[in-house]
C-alpha cells in the first residue's frame, strides 16, 4: 500500500518529479513505470529524425522562404559523439549557402534539430508566427529561414557569418528532461562569426505550451533584438530586462505574457 505524502498537493503546480510517494522502501510501481515512460520519451526525442520537409511547407504557408544546411556531423551517431562537428557547417553546405546569393538582411533565423527534433516540430512554427509582427514593428528584415541538420548552438553563428547576417537567432531543440522532451531554446548572437563564444549569446529557454508561451518568448526575443540593434551587442553585456515596462521601447507585449 502506498503511504500518503503531504507534498502530493504540490504536484498540481509543477511537472517536476516530486511527491512520488513510496511503497515500503521503494517507489510505487506506477511511478517506476512513469519514470520508464519519461526516459523512453526523452531518448525518442533525441533520435527522432528531423522532418525538415514538413517544416518547410509549414513555413511557406507563412510566406517564408527556406534553405537547408548540414553540420559537419554526417549522421546522428557522429553528432552525439562529436559535439565539435555539430558546431560547424559541412563544406558542401557552406558552398551551397554561398551560392544561394541571399539578399541583404538584418536577422537570420535558423531552425536546428539539436537534441530534440520533437521540440522543433512542435514549437518552432508557432514561435516564428508570433515573432513576425514584432519584426515588422522594429523594421528588421529577415532572411530566408535555414533548416539545419545535426546542429549545435554554435552552428547558427557559422551560418550567419556565411550569409552575412547582422544577427542570427537559432531555434534549437533542448536536451530533453524527464518531464519535458519537447522544450525549444533560442540563442541570439549579434554579428555572428565562428569565433563567437557562449558568453556572447543571449538565451531564451523552455519554450513550449507547458513552459514559456510562444507569445511571451516572441516578446522577449523581440525586446532583445531591439536592444541588440541599438547597442550592437549580445551576451552577458545585454541583460534581459523585458519584464520591466519602464524599459519597453517600440516593443511591448501584444498579449499579456505568461512568464
Amino acid at each position: 500500500m502506498t503511504a500518503p505524502d503531504a507534498w502530493t498537493l504540490l504536484r498540481e503546480f509543477t511537472d517536476a518529479r516530486i511527491a512520488l510517494g513510496r511503497c515500503g522502501a521503494s517507489l510505487p510501481t506506477q511511478e517506476v513505470l512513469n519514470f520508464g515512460l519519461a526516459h523512453a520519451q526523452a531518448r525518442d526525442a533525441i533520435h527522432q529524425p528531423f522532418d525538415s520537409e514538413t517544416l518547410a511547407r509549414q513555413l511557406h504557408t507563412l510566406g517564408l522562404k527556406t534553405l537547408e544546411a548540414h553540420s559537419a556531423a554526417a549522421d546522428r551517431h557522429t553528432y552525439l559523439n562529436r559535439p565539435d562537428l555539430g558546431r560547424v557547417l559541412s563544406e558542401e553546405s557552406r558552398k551551397a549557402l554561398v551560392a544561394s546569393r541571399t539578399a541583404p538582411h538584418d536577422l537570420l533565423l535558423v531552425i536546428g534539430d539539436g537534441l530534440s527534433s520533437h521540440a522543433v516540430h512542435r514549437q518552432s512554427t508557432g514561435l516564428i508566427s508570433a515573432l513576425l509582427p514584432y519584426l515588422h514593428t522594429l523594421g528588421i528584415s529577415p532572411g530566408p529561414i535555414v533548416l539545419a541538420h545535426q546542429s549545435r548552438v554554435a552552428l547558427g553563428d557559422d551560418i550567419g557569418e556565411t550569409l552575412g547576417s547582422k544577427a542570427v537567432a537559432i531555434l534549437i531543440g533542448e536536451r530533453p528532461g524527464l518531464s519535458s522532451p519537447d522544450s525549444l531554446g533560442v540563442y541570439l548572437t549579434w554579428q555572428p562569426t565562428r569565433k563567437r563564444i557562449e558568453s556572447e549569446r543571449n538565451c531564451i529557454s523552455n519554450i513550449r505550451p507547458e513552459g514559456l508561451s510562444y507569445e511571451a518568448a516572441a516578446f522577449k526575443l523581440a525586446w532583445l533584438l531591439e536592444q541588440a540593434f541599438l547597442r550592437r551587442l549580445t551576451g552577458v553585456q545585454l541583460k534581459d530586462e523585458s519584464d520591466n515596462p519602464a524599459l519597453h521601447g517600440r516593443v511591448t507585449p501584444r498579449i499579456a505574457p505568461r512568464f
